[in-house]
């Protein structure tokens, strides 16, 4: 293709037309390494279409972008997020709606050269061409991720997807809302060809050579099963748009696509999900301006479930991991649920089997003490006893370089008190991991009295280079994850021995979003864990963190859970019954708890606790107690948070409900003080 003249510019698109008549416009935001859909743009594009509709010399059109790793990122989801709170959301949609039915329209044949990140409005813009060519390039993923935050594809990828490629195909792709490398989006059908980088300009302009395509009607018949309620409506009014694609003009199709996102985008339910996406990408970045050294040696202590599981995490990550344990047997179980998780990795196809292999290779295991000249960090990852700790970190500091992070995975101990220990508490730190590693992507970054700067800063780092999410929490009992979730299981099983059936309370949380029900997560942490957990947490809190008579009778009589056969339920296999045995320490049903009354009453006391996480300083912001608990717990990403979900509840309400169940369930229910200021001075968490 011989050089182009430019015969027109614009601040977010460039348009130039070269030999044949053919036209380029090539996407290049100004100082932004991504392009995105705002007003601005929108209008630029507007005004290149309307040069291309009066240019009689222009042929064919080809639509790019000039980024290292995104073609077009799709609508900038701050203005979506802004316009979906004052209302101006469904004006915004109806607008670009338009212009893509513009480039539609045109009489000459377009053609999308992909390269990069291609989604939700930038792949609608690409559906709005006659075709679609991609780089090979692993940058280039392709998809409509929109039902994922609470949207649908609302600038005609509802309407234009099930004609390309027939409703029930195009339901499972904006269904999932996942990325298609491109190898994968040329077998759905979501494009026409790939090929390579360079070569992607010369294959677009030949496949104008093969004219403007031929409209498709909308093919009826779908067969795919309409998604089932939950808090995320999007997924089900997509599912409707679709379905009734086949019997819909393309306007009536797209005016469908307007009304959805709009009353979507009024939902709390979806701005919290919105939120979450930008929550998402602040903990992953951070806000360090400075470059964190490469964190290549490590050494994990102790090999049991925790211990193994970080070793397995780090080596597959690219760090060199030194296993110790003194126990022999403990490190030949750690090593193999070490294979286990590689194995399980290949065959979800997470990883390749030479990948698996080669993090295999940078684990040494080992029961022998000795002098660590090399590591840069060192997790420690023993038995949840106080003094078995101390002693490991007075080992530690005087058998790893001075400049070694010194960290530990408890779950509740206190940092401080094994900083002191050490005798170099300025680099001890915690680095809470959660179970199971390979698969939970926070990290708790516990700062100590002691902890330097320096090592908070390395900690952090070392988070973030290992793909997990740190979110930064003060050295108090149980952090912020278990100090919030406890008070919610030890009621929930205390409703239990109230007479309330396990089922009834565990479907009651589901059904509300959580991932697991209360009781059955007990039976997954272990009975003796919950009851080990709970009692440190009374020693600081009080009754709100009592362990209930009925789990301490449970661990009296090695009823642990999963890993005996028997908790609340009884395992066998993949199946799961009630279990009767307990009925001896269960009283009989007293009052008579509605699902919405167990879920307000377990649900409020997360509220209560994260509340006073804030008041307390356990964490410095209200994004980091919501944002700890969605990662930690399953907290659902559509309720945004406990402190973002009292708030859409309405503080003042909340405050006077749960004033209620105190007068009949105890003290425990009584609000924090934060949260009564807040209701009755008309303020919130986030201002």
């Amino acid at each position: 293709m011989s050089p182009m003249t430019a015969t027109g510019t614009a601040p977010m698109i460039r348009r130039e037309i070269g030999d044949g008549g053919i036209c380029v416009l090539t996407f290049d935001r100004p100082e932004s390494g991504a392009n995105i859909f705002d007003a601005p743009t929108m209008q630029n594009l507007s005004e290149h279409l309307d040069a291309i509709e009066k240019d009689p010399s222009i042929r064919g059109v080809i639509v790019t972008s000039v980024k290292k790793s995104i073609f077009i990122a799709g609508a900038d989801l701050k203005t979506l997020l802004k316009q979906a709170q004052t209302g101006e959301l469904r004006t915004f949609i109806a607008e670009g709606q338009k212009v893509f039915n513009r480039l539609a329209a045109l009489k000459v044949p377009t053609v999308a050269a992909i390269h990069g990140a291609c989604a939700g409005g930038g792949y609608e813009i690409t559906l709005a061409c006659d075709y679609r060519v991609a780089s090979n390039d692993p940058a280039t993923k392709i998809g409509l991720p929109e039902t994922t935050l609470g949207l649908v594809p609302a600038w005609g990828g509802a309407t234009r997807l099930p004609r390309l490629l027939g409703a029930d195909a195009a339901a499972e792709v904006i269904l999932k809302g996942k990325l298609y490398g491109a190898d994968e989006a040329l077998k759905l059908g979501l494009i026409d060809e790939v090929t390579t980088r360079e070569q992607l300009i010369e294959a677009a302009r030949k496949k104008l050579g093969e004219g403007k395509r031929k409209t498709e009607a909308a093919k009826s018949g779908m067969t795919v099963a309409a998604p089932k309620a939950g808090g995320n409506a999007a997924p089900g009014r997509a599912h409707e748009i679709i379905q009734r694609s086949g019997d819909s003009s393309i306007e009536e199709s797209l005016a469908m696509e307007v009304d959805a996102i709009s009353e979507l985008g009024a939902t709390d339910a979806t701005q919290n999900l919105i939120r979450n996406f930008f929550l998402a990408d602040k903990y992953r970045k951070g806000s360090s301006k400075t470059a964190a050294e490469k964190v290549t040696h490590a050494a994990v202590i102790g090999a049991g479930i925790m211990g193994s599981g970080i070793a397995q995490w780090l080596s597959s990550r690219g760090v060199s991991v030194i296993l110790r344990d003194v126990n022999s047997e403990a490190i030949d179980r750690g090593l193999a649920n070490i294979e286990k998780t590689y194995a399980d990795g290949v065959k979800r196809g997470l990883l390749s089997a030479d990948k698996a292999q080669e993090g295999r290779a940078r684990i040494v295991a080992s029961t022998q003490p000795g002098v660590m000249r090399d590591v840069q960090i060192v997790i420690e990852a023993a038995s949840e006893k106080l003094e078995i700790k101390k002693k490991i970190f007075v080992d530690l500091a005087a058998t790893t370089p001075p400049k070694a992070i010194l960290a530990t995975n408890t779950s509740a101990l206190p940092i401080g008190e094994l900083a002191t220990a050490s005798g170099s508490a300025e680099r001890v730190v915690g680095l809470h991991f959660f179970n199971p590693v390979s698969r939970m992507k926070l990290i708790e970054v516990v700062i100590g009295r002691q902890t330097s700067n320096e090592t908070r800063d390395r900690a952090l780092a070392f988070a973030r280079q290992i793909g997990k999410l740190p979110v930064v929490v003060r050295d108090a009992p149980g952090f912020l994850v278990n100090r919030v979730l406890f008070p919610y299981l030890c009621d929930a099983a205390e409703i239990f021995q109230s007479g309330v059936s396990a089922e009834e309370i565990d479907q009651a949380l589901l059904q509300w979003g959580m991932p697991m029900g209360p009781l059955r997560l007990i039976d997954e942490i272990g009975i003796d864990i919950t009851v080990d957990i709970a009692d440190t947490l009374e020693k600081a809190f009080g009754a709100r963190d009592r362990a209930p008579e009925i789990l301490r009778k449970m661990y009296e009589g090695k009823m642990l859970g999963r890993k005996s056969g028997g908790g609340f339920y009884a395992y066998e296999g993949k199946q799961q019954t009630p279990n009767e045995t307990l009925q001896e320490w269960r009283q009989e049903p007293g009052e008579n708890l509605a699902a919405e009354n167990i879920t307000d009453r377990l649900t409020f006391l997360m509220v209560n606790e994260a509340a006073r996480c804030l008041e307390e300083k356990v964490v410095a912001t209200p994004e980091d107690a919501d944002y700890g608990m969605v990662l930690g717990t399953g907290f659902p990403t559509f309720r945004g948070g406990p402190l973002r979900y009292a708030e859409n509840y309405g503080l003042k309400k909340l405050v006077a409900e749960m004033d209620e169940i105190r007068s009949r369930a105890g003290e425990k229910f009584a609000p924090c003080d934060l949260l009564r200021q807040h209701a009755q001075n008309g303020t919130t968490f986030y201002g």
